[in-house]
Order: structure tokens, then sequence, then C-alpha cells
């Protein structure tokens, strides 16, 4: 992921191909969203989906890109919305709008907001096209693509859903300029998980980049400009290469299980435990913080249980730290309550959980197994109580 291959990725964009959709990645790609949605999924009606925050700086512009026939709905922002209650009310909204089958959903904000709409699409007069179009990095680098889509209930995080592939994804790169450092930190989660569970060169790469990964986004002005590269877009040039690799290795994933039954249960890894600290924490912490944590405490897991090469999680540790993402369980949290909450994981099977755990960087364990590792009790409150002990000095 050299300077010159980001660059190129960056200036010229990439078009991926999955087996039912495309992903385009450029910069100034949401200026063509019009163009993108009218081939993608065709429609007499769009539904354009955002929330409160994105609405205004991209949303609406989206809306009146697709012309006469498009419509806005803006729901709160924040996981507090990701909920059937909300499902309701939008699909209520649409109907009365009078959008029928003929309709495309667009999607136009971070993971709550494509996550949700998705869940509408797939079931809204018994499914209808969406397009994705992610404006947070976690959403660009994993919840646009692969079609899980759904909603969180008070038993724990997207318990009910559906798969629901998109018609198309958009990624625009020049959308992070307006993100919050902590939601862009947050996305790097999901970017360490890749290269864990699939490419270690990667890794190695992000690991070597996560100062400039995990900073602000530089302007245009000319003092921004003298900090990065001749055009002043470094960084922006790094995220979108970054962001291609990451949506490669989760494309790949998916397109060899799309349903879940064997390797994409890969992508769980740091999700058991992550989710449950992101439901106790009454989503206080961002998906991205709570899915760091996680992968701390499970590759911990993994080496307890022999699975995993030692080292591997204190490595995973350092990393997350570099990235600026916590890699310690909340202090106001009991190792007993994150067990009992992991229980109603959506990935439990006959009243076991299971985890996805590395055998190393680059690689995952549990191949014969179906890519899925039990454990008992004692062990994961061992593991639990290992990234609960003193920060090092």
């Amino acid at each position: 992921m050299t300077a010159g291959v980001a660059a190129g990725v960056a200036a010229a964009g990439r078009e991926l191909r999955l087996p039912s959709y495309g992903v385009t990645i450029a910069s100034g790609a949401l200026a063509r969203i019009a163009d993108i949605a009218r081939a993608a999924a065709p429609a007499h009606r769009y539904a354009v989906v955002t929330d409160e925050t994105v609405g205004p700086l991209y949303a609406v512009a989206v809306t009146r890109a697709l012309g006469h026939g498009a419509e806005l709905f803006t729901i709160p922002a924040g996981e507090a919305s990701k909920t059937r209650e909300t499902w309701a009310a939008l699909t209520d909204a649409m109907l009365a709008a009078g959008l029928g089958r003929d309709t495309t959903v667009v999607a136009v904000g971070g993971g709550v907001v494509g996550d949700l709409a998705g869940f509408v699409a797939a079931t809204y007069l018994r499914g209808v096209p969406i397009v994705q179009v992610p404006t947070s990095l976690l959403a660009m680098v994993d919840a646009s693509v692969g079609g899980k889509v759904g909603v969180d209930t008070p038993a724990g995080k997207n318990l009910v859903g559906a798969f629901h592939q998109p018609a198309a994804v958009v990624i625009d790169p020049e959308v992070l300029r307006t993100l919050p450092l902590a939601h862009r930190r947050a996305g790097l989660a999901e970017i360490l998980k890749h290269g864990i569970i699939a490419d270690e060169c990667y890794f190695a790469e992000v690991e070597a980049q996560l100062e400039t990964l995990r900073g602000g986004l530089t302007g245009a002005d000319p003092a921004s400009a003298a900090a990065a590269d001749d055009d002043g877009h470094g960084d922006l040039h790094l995220l979108a290469a970054t962001i291609a690799r990451s949506v490669e290795i989760k494309s790949a994933v998916v397109t060899a299980d799309e349903r879940e039954s064997g390797v994409r249960k890969t992508l769980n890894f740091g999700h058991t435990i992550g989710h449950a600290i992101e439901q106790l924490s009454a989503y206080t912490l961002l998906h991205g913080e709570a899915i760091a944590i996680g992968m701390v405490a499970e590759a911990g897991l993994g080496e307890r249980l022999g699975a995993t090469e030692p080292g591997t999680a204190s490595r995973i540790e350092r990393a997350v730290r570099d990235a600026g993402l916590p890699a310690r369980v909340p202090g106001e949290m009991t190792a007993p309550a994150i067990l009992e909450a992991t229980r109603s994981d959506k990935k439990a099977r006959a009243g076991a959980v299971e985890y996805a755990l590395p055998r190393r960087i680059g690689a995952m364990a549990g191949g014969e197994r179906g890519w899925s590792v039990r454990a008992n009790d004692s062990d994961v409150l061992a593991a639990l109580a290992a990234v609960r002990a003193e920060e090092p000095a």
C-alpha cells in the first residue's frame, strides 16, 4: 500500500465486482450517484433514508440528484434508532407516500442507517432493491458490503434481520472529511480485523500507517497541504487504498459463504464479546470501540484455549492502542455480566456460545470445526479478567 498505489486508487477509483453487485470506490463518486443508482436499480421512485446528522451534509443533495420521484426519510442519529419501532415508522411513512414495488431504497449514512434501511428494503412489499451509500469509515469497510441487515432488540444487537444484498455500493472517501475523529478511529477496528482474519501483510501495512490513518483528514488549504503529499490529500489517498483492500477481503469471504454457514463466521472475530460490551454500555461505546476490546479479549481467549499462537493478543492490543481505540473492558462492567450478555448472541448454537478465533495474524482457527470454537465459561471469564487488568506502566 505504497503512496503511489494509494494515490492511484483515489484518483482513478476502483470498481469491485461481486457476484450480484458492484462496489464503486472513488473520490467524487457521490456526484455520480444518480447515474449509478439508475444503472444498478432503475426505479419509478427512490426512497432516500438518512439520519439527522448526515441528511444536511449529503442526503439532501443525493435526493435532489435522483430527481423527481425521490423522497427523503430522516431518522434520529445513533444506535438508539436501530429498532423495530423505527423500521415500522419508516415503512408506514413509505406506504403513506405511495411508494410501490417499483421503488429503490438508497441508504445514505453510517452503519445504523445502512442496517436499518437495508432491513426496510428487505421487507417492504416483500423486498425492493437498495443502494448503499456509506458515509462512515466503518460502514464503508464493513456494514455496507455483504448483505446483512437488521435491527437491535432489548435482548441484543442485530437479533432481528435478514440477508439482503445491495444492488450497488457507492463509496466516496471525500465524505470522511466531515466524519468525527472518534468515528474514524472506530472504523479502524474493522480494518484491523480484516488483516487479522485474512492477510498478515495487509495488517502489517495498516500497523505501519496507523498514526496517519487515525488522524484527521487534511483540508485543501496550503498549510494542511504542506504536511501531506503534493496535492494535500495524502491521507485521503491512503484511506481510499485501505478501504479498497478491506472491501476486497470482506467481499471474498462473503462470496464464498453468503449465509454464514462456514467461513463467513470468521468475520465475527471480536464481535461475540464486543457486541456484549456494546450492549452493556447502552451503546455509549461506538461499535468499533467495543469490537476493539472484543478482539483483544477473544485473541487472549484463543491463546488460553491453545487455538491461537502466543503473542497474537499482545500484537493486536498494540495495534488497537496505536489506532486510538480502547483495549480494556470499562471498569463498571463485570466479567459475569459480559458473559451473560454473550448468551443472547445470534451466533450461539444449542445454548453454547461460539467464537471466531485467530490461529495467528492473517489466519483463523477452527476451519475443521466450521470456523467456530466453543469455550468454557471459566476460560471466557479468565480472558475477560485479563483485559480488566491494570494498564501497563
